[in-house]
Protein backbone atom coordinates (compact mmCIF):
# COMPACT_ATOMS: atom_id res chain seq x y z
CA UNK A 1 0.00 0.00 0.00
CA UNK A 2 0.90 2.93 -0.88
CA UNK A 3 2.49 5.64 1.83
CA UNK A 4 0.86 9.08 1.93
CA UNK A 5 2.48 11.96 3.80
CA UNK A 6 -0.34 14.81 3.61
CA UNK A 7 1.68 18.44 3.00
CA UNK A 8 1.38 21.21 5.90
CA UNK A 9 1.45 23.45 3.24
CA UNK A 10 -1.95 23.35 2.14
CA UNK A 11 -3.11 23.33 6.04
CA UNK A 12 -4.67 26.57 7.39
CA UNK A 13 -1.40 28.09 9.48
CA UNK A 14 -3.56 29.47 11.91
CA UNK A 15 -4.82 25.98 12.98
CA UNK A 16 -1.78 23.84 12.63
CA UNK A 17 -2.40 22.18 16.23
CA UNK A 18 -5.90 20.95 14.99
CA UNK A 19 -4.45 19.91 11.60
CA UNK A 20 -1.54 18.44 13.11
CA UNK A 21 -4.05 16.03 15.58
CA UNK A 22 -6.20 15.50 12.26
CA UNK A 23 -3.22 13.94 10.69
CA UNK A 24 -2.68 11.95 14.35
CA UNK A 25 -5.47 10.43 14.15
CA UNK A 26 -6.06 9.55 10.20
CA UNK A 27 -4.47 7.21 8.29
CA UNK A 28 -1.36 8.72 6.85
CA UNK A 29 1.78 7.33 6.74
CA UNK A 30 4.07 10.46 7.11
CA UNK A 31 3.45 14.12 7.73
CA UNK A 32 5.18 16.58 5.08
CA UNK A 33 6.54 19.58 5.81
CA UNK A 34 7.71 22.39 3.15
CA UNK A 35 10.69 24.85 4.23
CA UNK A 36 11.11 27.48 1.96
CA UNK A 37 13.90 29.96 2.26
CA UNK A 38 12.55 32.49 -0.33
CA UNK A 39 16.15 32.45 -2.09
CA UNK A 40 15.85 28.77 -3.68
CA UNK A 41 12.30 29.15 -4.46
CA UNK A 42 10.25 32.39 -4.45
CA UNK A 43 8.05 32.12 -1.39
CA UNK A 44 8.89 31.67 2.73
CA UNK A 45 7.14 28.91 4.30
CA UNK A 46 7.83 27.22 7.85
CA UNK A 47 10.77 28.03 9.74
CA UNK A 48 12.31 25.97 12.36
CA UNK A 49 10.27 27.32 15.41
CA UNK A 50 7.02 26.79 13.23
CA UNK A 51 8.94 23.20 12.23
CA UNK A 52 9.40 22.69 16.26
CA UNK A 53 5.57 23.64 17.09
CA UNK A 54 4.22 20.65 14.74
CA UNK A 55 6.41 18.18 16.10
CA UNK A 56 5.72 19.03 19.49
CA UNK A 57 2.59 17.15 18.39
CA UNK A 58 2.95 15.08 15.93
CA UNK A 59 2.81 11.16 16.33
CA UNK A 60 3.53 10.33 12.92
CA UNK A 61 7.02 10.55 11.62
CA UNK A 62 8.00 13.81 9.96
CA UNK A 63 8.81 14.16 6.88
CA UNK A 64 10.83 17.30 6.05
CA UNK A 65 11.23 19.17 2.36
CA UNK A 66 14.01 21.88 2.51
CA UNK A 67 13.86 23.86 -0.19
CA UNK A 68 16.58 26.19 1.03
CA UNK A 69 20.20 26.92 0.03
CA UNK A 70 23.13 25.72 2.26
CA UNK A 71 20.74 23.34 4.08
CA UNK A 72 23.75 21.57 6.32
CA UNK A 73 23.13 24.20 8.32
CA UNK A 74 20.13 22.97 9.76
CA UNK A 75 20.60 19.46 9.77
CA UNK A 76 21.57 19.04 13.52
CA UNK A 77 18.77 21.16 14.73
CA UNK A 78 16.32 19.61 12.67
CA UNK A 79 17.75 16.00 14.33
CA UNK A 80 16.95 17.78 17.82
CA UNK A 81 13.73 18.18 16.84
CA UNK A 82 12.68 15.12 15.78
CA UNK A 83 12.72 14.75 12.09
CA UNK A 84 12.61 11.59 10.72
CA UNK A 85 13.53 12.15 7.23
CA UNK A 86 15.37 14.98 5.72
CA UNK A 87 14.81 15.74 1.64
CA UNK A 88 17.58 18.24 0.64
CA UNK A 89 17.58 19.49 -3.09
CA UNK A 90 20.11 18.55 -5.54
CA UNK A 91 20.00 21.66 -7.21
CA UNK A 92 21.49 23.67 -3.53
CA UNK A 93 24.25 20.92 -2.79
CA UNK A 94 27.63 21.14 -3.82
CA UNK A 95 28.73 18.15 -1.97
CA UNK A 96 25.90 15.54 -1.97
CA UNK A 97 27.16 13.32 -0.21
CA UNK A 98 28.42 14.79 2.74
CA UNK A 99 25.29 16.81 3.43
CA UNK A 100 23.80 13.03 3.06
CA UNK A 101 26.28 11.45 5.09
CA UNK A 102 25.77 14.27 7.98
CA UNK A 103 21.58 13.09 7.96
CA UNK A 104 22.59 9.83 8.24
CA UNK A 105 24.91 10.63 11.00
CA UNK A 106 22.35 12.24 13.09
CA UNK A 107 20.04 8.76 13.21
CA UNK A 108 17.67 10.44 10.65
CA UNK A 109 16.86 9.15 6.82
CA UNK A 110 18.26 11.27 3.71
CA UNK A 111 16.37 12.04 0.78
CA UNK A 112 17.44 14.08 -2.70
CA UNK A 113 14.93 16.23 -4.06
CA UNK A 114 15.10 17.20 -8.09
CA UNK A 115 13.65 19.85 -9.53
CA UNK A 116 10.89 19.18 -12.71
CA UNK A 117 13.97 20.11 -15.07
CA UNK A 118 16.53 17.74 -13.27
CA UNK A 119 16.69 14.40 -15.19
CA UNK A 120 16.95 11.44 -12.58
CA UNK A 121 20.65 10.37 -14.24
CA UNK A 122 22.42 12.99 -11.92
CA UNK A 123 21.72 10.63 -8.95
CA UNK A 124 23.20 7.37 -10.33
CA UNK A 125 26.60 7.58 -8.64
CA UNK A 126 24.90 9.00 -4.79
CA UNK A 127 21.37 6.36 -5.11
CA UNK A 128 22.90 3.81 -2.85
CA UNK A 129 23.35 6.27 0.12
CA UNK A 130 19.68 7.91 -0.52
CA UNK A 131 16.93 6.52 1.30
CA UNK A 132 14.30 8.58 -0.57
CA UNK A 133 13.79 10.64 -4.05
CA UNK A 134 11.49 12.99 -4.33
CA UNK A 135 10.21 13.66 -7.32
CA UNK A 136 8.98 16.96 -7.82
CA UNK A 137 6.04 16.79 -10.39
CA UNK A 138 5.40 20.63 -10.05
CA UNK A 139 7.94 23.38 -9.99
CA UNK A 140 8.63 23.86 -5.78
CA UNK A 141 7.72 27.34 -4.48
CA UNK A 142 3.81 27.04 -4.11
CA UNK A 143 1.25 24.83 -3.59
CA UNK A 144 -1.85 23.46 -5.90
CA UNK A 145 -0.27 23.99 -9.06
CA UNK A 146 -0.84 21.64 -12.04
CA UNK A 147 0.52 18.38 -12.16
CA UNK A 148 3.30 18.31 -15.00
CA UNK A 149 2.57 14.98 -17.00
CA UNK A 150 6.28 14.37 -18.31
CA UNK A 151 7.04 13.28 -14.49
CA UNK A 152 5.44 9.91 -15.12
CA UNK A 153 7.86 8.83 -17.42
CA UNK A 154 11.02 10.38 -15.19
CA UNK A 155 9.32 8.23 -12.47
CA UNK A 156 9.75 5.05 -14.23
CA UNK A 157 12.89 5.51 -15.43
CA UNK A 158 13.72 6.64 -11.85
CA UNK A 159 12.60 3.02 -10.65
CA UNK A 160 14.51 0.85 -13.36
CA UNK A 161 17.47 2.86 -12.01
CA UNK A 162 17.07 1.70 -8.41
CA UNK A 163 16.22 -1.84 -9.67
CA UNK A 164 19.68 -1.85 -11.71
CA UNK A 165 22.17 -0.24 -8.59
CA UNK A 166 19.73 -2.99 -6.35
CA UNK A 167 18.96 0.43 -3.63
CA UNK A 168 15.90 0.17 -1.36
CA UNK A 169 15.50 3.60 -2.51
CA UNK A 170 12.02 5.38 -1.73
CA UNK A 171 9.92 7.17 -4.62
CA UNK A 172 8.16 9.62 -3.24
CA UNK A 173 6.38 12.75 -5.57
CA UNK A 174 5.28 15.81 -4.66
CA UNK A 175 3.15 18.32 -6.24
CA UNK A 176 -0.03 18.08 -8.15
CA UNK A 177 -0.97 14.68 -6.26
CA UNK A 178 -4.54 14.04 -6.36
CA UNK A 179 -6.27 10.49 -6.68
CA UNK A 180 -6.46 10.96 -10.71
CA UNK A 181 -2.88 12.26 -10.77
CA UNK A 182 -1.67 9.86 -7.84
CA UNK A 183 -3.19 6.08 -9.57
CA UNK A 184 -0.90 6.90 -12.57
CA UNK A 185 2.34 7.65 -10.00
CA UNK A 186 1.65 4.30 -8.46
CA UNK A 187 1.61 2.56 -11.66
CA UNK A 188 5.14 4.50 -12.71
CA UNK A 189 6.44 3.02 -9.29
CA UNK A 190 5.72 5.39 -6.60
CA UNK A 191 5.98 4.81 -3.36
CA UNK A 192 4.93 7.77 -1.34
CA UNK A 193 2.74 10.59 -2.26
CA UNK A 194 2.65 14.01 -1.09
CA UNK A 195 -0.99 15.71 -1.25
CA UNK A 196 -1.79 18.94 0.19
CA UNK A 197 -4.87 20.49 -1.78
CA UNK A 198 -5.97 16.97 -1.86
CA UNK A 199 -5.70 16.21 1.15
CA UNK A 200 -6.55 19.95 2.91
CA UNK A 201 -9.38 21.31 0.87
CA UNK A 202 -11.07 18.31 0.61
CA UNK A 203 -14.77 17.57 2.66
CA UNK A 204 -13.15 14.90 4.94
CA UNK A 205 -9.59 15.28 4.86
CA UNK A 206 -9.20 11.81 6.77
CA UNK A 207 -11.32 10.48 4.27
CA UNK A 208 -9.51 11.70 1.58
CA UNK A 209 -6.13 9.96 2.93
CA UNK A 210 -8.20 6.73 2.90
CA UNK A 211 -8.42 6.65 -0.27
CA UNK A 212 -5.30 7.86 -1.84
CA UNK A 213 -4.41 4.71 0.14
CA UNK A 214 -6.58 2.22 -1.55
CA UNK A 215 -5.51 3.57 -5.20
Amino acid sequence: MVIVSPSMLSADFGKLYESTEMLNNSQCDWIHIDVMDGVFVPNITFGLPAVEAVARRAKKPLDLHLMIVHPEKFIDRLAEIGADLVCVHYETCNHLHRVLQSIHAKGMKAGVAINPATPVCVLEDILEDVDVVLIMSVNPGFGGQKFIPRSIEKIRRLKEMIRREGTNTLIEVDGGVNRETGKLLIEAGADALVAGTAVFKAENPAAEIVALKNL
